[in-house]
């Protein structure tokens, strides 16, 4: 349908029918238009997969069995790949399933920045770096959308805890907001195109975020030129006049009430009553008007989609393997060698526990998830035995949400509540008696496995953790199986860095992964058995301890009324690097199977402030796996104070042993600039600057000095 065309379809809508289109009339949906052939907006959580179906005005599951589902990969997890085109395949599924599912926008990505190690959320967003960000979140989105259905960029912006999230201020410096926490936001905007983005609850400079005329007006529209609908989180809107006149186009809330929302009734009245131009409600109908012809739902000629398609399931599979992190192996103890008769040990309460049920609204009902019990006894095969022991207990009698369970209303109809949580269980004492029994299964076995972190009374919406230690006195039983086992491989499933100090000095063999979905017990027991070479990179730094995190050190966390982002721009491994803290693992880190060299580094420089970098990288060992060359920018003299490095530019590159392949990374203006909050745009200074190339942010092998004749500016 042409431009024109929509604007007369927009002249024919009643001030009702306008209003019906701009707030929720059920939980998930907003009022079309029958007699013009308008149909609702139907929307869907999550990121980790199209979530079950509610009730329309209650928080009650349907409890059919058409809503059974594909379980994805964490966001976290798939940061974790550093793979674009997994990001893209990712995405394809996440849209296919929707689309498959009748919906019109499913509710993600996240890419709120980690700023903390105790936000509950984190395991929803893509790491602690911008750039990495950015250039995950764009193939995602892209991949979503070419089903005909929007993505919705979540939270905008500066949703970086859930604690106080309804009403906390934060107090962050232009710069910061400029080159860490939105620029993940403007590459889906600008170059992804999204078609949607979800307005984040917490205020910033004395206006809620979905009532921000500088975050919707001014950098939204204006600068980054966005078309699409704003949607509010639900329940994120708080003023009728305030939101009518920026630029949130839909208010969804968490009650029945459809009719009460500041955006329904009271809107209404405030036109017929002169306060509010009619003008103002065909804006945001305009918007809406605009995506849905974008998505066919005018024409007719839209695509159907499908779910629990058997072809998406190695997909998904496939970036599980690469979600895998080896931290440590340092008696090159994995992969493991399958041997007829040995005996394997598995043990901890993650190793048999299934997540897609929890989270928040990221829950999936998950047509199946591979436990990593599961996996390993799978992928042992029948000559190996393998045993389990809970070893801790994680199981205590709070309440634990389920998603199959549809007498029971779900946390979210209270979630707007001061105080409120998703369910979650009390932290469990130390059990003796299970610790001792895996203590003594231990010392039989011949291979011991310890699957443990956190699950997702932790790792949640709608609640921050009080610190990073290890639930469940885990700390106590690793010692203890150490004592008898120095050589147990550890697993730690987290959303986030835990504190790992008690032990990890000890620990020679360590992996890590996120919620990797509905394969993830696959995927590590591939990893285990070498039939998977890891190729999983941290998209975080992990500190020893939560009192050397920035946030924390600079900053607060999680503040009061307001909280300050007093660590500024130095966010991740921006401060480790710059104020000489050494972390647990660098941003970046993760170990292979194999060894990789890096070497004949090359820069061209190209017109302006572009440069072409080429890598040689070369596979010296002896199995084929997969290294990412990471390329960090320097300053070397600068007129404000910046971080030691920053990622610019990063690839992936799969080699067979002795294989080698010339790799090329790609610099742009945007590599080089920092934020002058005086002007009012990015600055790249003439001068020297310092390119590394390596394989984490701690680990730079190769270095070459470029020099910017002269001085750029840009937005």
């Amino acid at each position: 349908m042409e431009k024109q065309a929509l604007e007369t379809l927009l002249k024919e809508l009643t001030l009702d029918e306008k209003i019906g289109m701009i707030h929720g009339n059920t939980l998930f949906e907003t009022k079309g238009v029958e007699r013009l052939h308008i149909p609702p907006l139907k929307t869907s959580d999550g990121p980790m997969g199209c979530r079950q179906e509610y009730q329309s005005t209650k928080w009650f599951p349907i409890g059919f069995s058409f809503d059974y589902t594909s379980y994805l990969p964490s966001n976290t997890a798939l940061a974790a790949t550093w793979n674009t085109e997994l990001a893209y395949e990712t995405g394809k599924v996440l849209g296919k399933e929707a689309r498959g599912r009748g919906k019109d926008m499913i509710l993600a990505p996240g890419i709120n920045i980690h700023r903390s190690p105790l936000c509950g959320r984190n395991f929803e967003y893509m790491g602690e770096d911008p750039h990495l960000a950015s250039e995950l979140v764009v193939p995602l989105i892209q991949g979503i959308e070419e089903n005909d259905v929007s993505s919705c960029v979540k939270h905008y912006a500066l949703n970086n805890q859930e604690t106080r999230r309804i009403d906390v201020e934060v107090e962050a410096s232009e710069r910061a907001l400029r080159e860490i926490y939105l620029p993940a936001f403007k590459a889906a905007v600008t170059k992804a195109k999204a078609k949607a983005v979800m307005g984040a609850y917490n205020k910033y400079k004395g206006r809620y975020c979905c009532q921000s005329p500088y975050l919707l007006d001014e950098i939204l529209r204006k600068e980054w030129g966005f078309e699409g609908i704003v949607i509010s989180d639900w329940g994120a809107v708080h003023d009728t006049k305030e939101a009518a006149e920026t630029s949130i186009d839909i208010e969804m809330s968490v009650t029945d009430n459809f009719d009460e929302y500041f955006m329904a009734e009271p809107l209404k009245q405030a036109v017929l009553n002169g306060e509010v131009p009619e003008s103002a409600i065909d804006e945001k109908v305009r918007h809406i008007l605009y995506v849905m012809n974008e998505l066919h739902m005018l024409d007719g000629e839209r695509n159907r989609g499908m779910y629990n398609d058997i072809a998406d399931r190695e997909k998904l599979l496939k970036v599980a393997d690469e979600s895998v992190v080896l931290l440590k192996n340092e008696q090159n103890q994995l992969p493991l060698a399958r041997k007829d008769g040995m005996h394997i040990l598995v043990i901890g309460d993650n190793a048999e526990r299934a997540h897609s049920n929890g989270g928040g609204s990221a829950e999936i009902k998950a047509l199946y998830e591979i436990t990593p019990l599961l996996g390993i006894t799978m992928q042992a095969g029948g000559n190996i035995r393998v045993t389990y022991e809970q070893g801790y207990n994680a199981r205590t009698k709070g309440r634990i949400w389920d998603p199959d369970n549809h007498t029971e209303e779900s946390w979210q109809a209270t979630s707007l509540e001061e105080g409120a949580d998703t369910p979650q269980s009390k932290a469990a004492q130390f059990d003796e008696e299970l610790a001792q029994r895996a203590v003594e299964a231990a010392k039989e076995a011949d291979v011991v496995i310890f699957v443990g972190g956190l699950n997702h009374d932790y790792d949640t919406e709608g609640k921050d953790n009080e610190s990073m230690k290890l639930p469940y006195a885990q700390d106590e039983l690793i010692n203890r199986l150490l004592e008898v086992r120095e050589d147990m491989v550890i697993v730690m499933m987290t959303g986030s860095p835990v504190d790992m100090s008690a032990w990890v000095d000890k620990a020679a063999t360590l992996l890590h992964m996120s919620y990797a979905g509905m394969e993830g017990g696959t995927a590590l027991a591939r990893v285990l058995f070498g039939d998977v070479n890891p190729s999983g990179k941290l998209p975080e730094t992990f500190p020893r301890i939560l009192e050397e995190s920035p946030a924390h050190v600079l900053g607060n966390f999680p503040g009061d009324d307001f909280v300050n982002y007093g660590e500024d721009i130095f966010v991740g491994y921006r401060y480790f690097d710059t104020y000489n803290v050494k972390p647990l693992f660098a941003f970046g880190h993760g170990k292979s199977y194999t060894t990789f060299a890096m070497k004949d580094m090359r820069v061209i420089a190209d017109e302006g402030a572009s440069h072409t970098v080429k890598v040689t990288v070369e596979n010296v060992g002896h199995m084929a796996g997969a290294e990412i060359v990471q390329l960090y920018v320097s300053d070397e003299e600068c007129s404000v104070k910046r971080p030691k490095k920053e990622l610019k530019a990063f690839t992936k590159v799969f080699l067979q042993p002795g294989e080698s392949k010339e790799v090329t990374l790609t610099l742009t203006e945007e590599s080089f600039g920092y934020y002058d909050e005086n002007r009012a745009c990015f600055v790249a200074e003439s001068g020297v600057y310092v390119l590394g190339v390596g394989d984490a942010s701690d680990n730079i092998m190769l270095t070459e000095k470029i020099t910017l004749q002269n001085e750029i500016t840009y937005k």
